[in-house]
Parts: structure tokens; C-alpha cells; sequence
């Protein structure tokens, strides 16, 4: 939800250095094959008063690193191309970024015309990723592409995230922990595998951080803690510290856009 740091302004990165990034770094293996596999992924990035200050900068940051072959425009109330149904059908994945501590207000800056927009597009068979505000958005009260409310890890039993303060947790991801960014994100019910739903990675006291879930031919992928998170928001001393590049790019990998 709000981010207590700002990002820092980050230089122009050439394509040619994308590339190099992306072929060198081993890291990325096997989880970006998938996404190589298709053309160029067009993502609609949300900006506005949903979001917070920085939020969709680090998003849109953080995928360009990656060097995988992605069309990224903000979408938002704000900008050229707002959230709407006429829009999204130029995109392949909806992203709805952290945001400030007030739900019905970030809802009401989507607009019940933004959700709708935003259930049919993903009912196509198009991907929703929703970080932190994105993935409380998500639930059943709100935009709902999930049949559950979220509610904040903050305070849960064994939890390391005592207050609505910024932290640095370990994520456990695929049987590895890595540092992400978390500030009040919200984690995920156990769900019914035979209806699309995958917990991918845990928080330390066990519960989801991270999920998968099916709405109609679509995807959706939730995350509590913030994959995008670069080294100037999280304390990458820390055991284990991965890049954010490399966390979007597995996030990604979880995304089969039909073409």
C-alpha cells in the first residue's frame, strides 16, 4: 500500500543494455522462456489516484529491466487512455499497483466502469497483476476476480511485520527466500486447485504471499509484498537478495496469453 520511500528517478537504459541484462544474468533462466516464446506482451500499467507516488514508476522500471520484449502504457483517469473496455483490448495484461492505505478510495478512483472493464478483460483470457492495493482491489468486495476478501498480513500470528511501518520480509519462493519490500499487503487464503488457484510463495509464518488464481479464460496473479521493489526501497544485505528484475520476469512466467 503506500510506499514510505520514494524510488529514485532511474536513468535511461538502452534496449542494446536490456538485452545484454537479460542474456547474462542467469538468474532469469528457465521461468523467461515461456514469455520469449510469445511476441511482444503489450501491458496496461495503471497511473493515478488508485496508486501512489512512485508506485507504477517502479512497476514500469522494474519490467523494462528485465529486457523481455514488452509494450508497457500507463492507463489511469489521469492520462491518455483511460480504464476502460475499449482500452484493454489493446493489452495483454492489466497491472494495478500499490496504492495508499484507503480502499474504497482507490476503488473509487478506478471507477465501477474501470472494474467491469477490468473483470471482462480478464474473463477473455487476458492476465490481471495486482501488487499489494492491486491485490486487495482483486477481492470479492471490490473489483472481484477472486471469491475472497483480502485482509492485511500485518499483526497475523508469527508474522514479521508488526505495523503498517515499511519492512523487509523473506519470501519464500519455490523453496528459496529472497528479500521483498512489504508495507500492510494483504495475504492470501488456501484455495481449490481445480479451480485455477496456486499458492506461489509464503510468507515467513506460513501464510500465502503470493497466489494464482482463474477468472473465466483468464489469469490473475496476486502479490502481498512488492516483487518490483528495487535495491532503493528494500535492504538488499539481506540473505538471498534477488534483483527485482529477476522477480518480475517469474512473475510473468505465469501469464499463457493466447495470442
Amino acid at each position: 500500500m503506500f510506499l514510505l520511500k520514494q524510488a529514485r528517478k532511474s536513468a535511461t537504459i538502452s534496449r542494446l543494455t536490456l538485452l545484454a541484462l537479460f542474456f547474462l544474468t542467469p538468474s532469469y533462466g528457465t521461468a523467461a522462456a515461456g514469455v520469449q516464446d510469445h511476441k511482444t506482451y503489450h501491458i496496461a500499467l495503471y497511473r493515478g489516484q488508485a496508486g501512489c507516488s512512485g508506485c507504477s514508476e517502479m512497476v514500469y522500471k522494474s519490467l523494462m529491466k528485465t529486457g523481455l520484449p514488452l509494450d508497457i502504457t500507463y492507463v489511469g483517469e489521469a492520462e491518455k487512455l483511460k480504464v476502460n473496455e475499449q482500452t484493454l483490448r489493446s493489452f495483454d495484461i492489466y497491472v494495478q499497483p500499490g496504492g495508499g492505505q484507503d480502499i474504497p478510495a482507490s476503488y473509487e478512483a478506478l471507477s465501477d466502469e474501470g472494474a467491469e472493464a477490468v473483470r471482462n478483460f480478464v474473463k477473455s483470457g487476458k492476465g490481471f497483476i495486482g501488487l499489494c492495493m492491486g491485490a486487495y482491489l482483486a477481492g470479492k468486495d471490490w473489483i472481484g476476480l477472486v471469491d475472497t476478501s483480502m485482509e492485511s498480513e500485518v499483526g497475523r500470528p508469527g508474522s514479521r511485520a508488526y505495523d503498517q511501518g515499511d519492512y523487509t520480509l523473506q519470501i519464500d519462493w519455490n523453496n528459496k527466500r529472497e528479500p521483498f519490500y512489504y508495507q500492510d499487503g494483504p495475504y492470501m487464503e488456501n484455495g481449490d486447485p481445480s479451480d485455477g488457484f496456486k499458492a506461489i510463495a509464503y510468507y515467513e509464518n506460513g501464510d500465502i504471499a503470493m497466489a494464482r488464481y482463474k477468472y473465466g479464460k483468464g489469469t490473475v496473479l496476486l502479490s502481498g509484498p512488492h516483487p518490483e521493489a528495487d535495491e532503493t526501497w528494500i535492504d538488499s544485505t539481506m540473505p538471498g537478495n534477488t534483483t527485482a528484475e529477476s522477480k518480475m520476469v517469474r512473475i510473468l512466467s505465469y501469464f499463457d496469453i493466447k495470442k
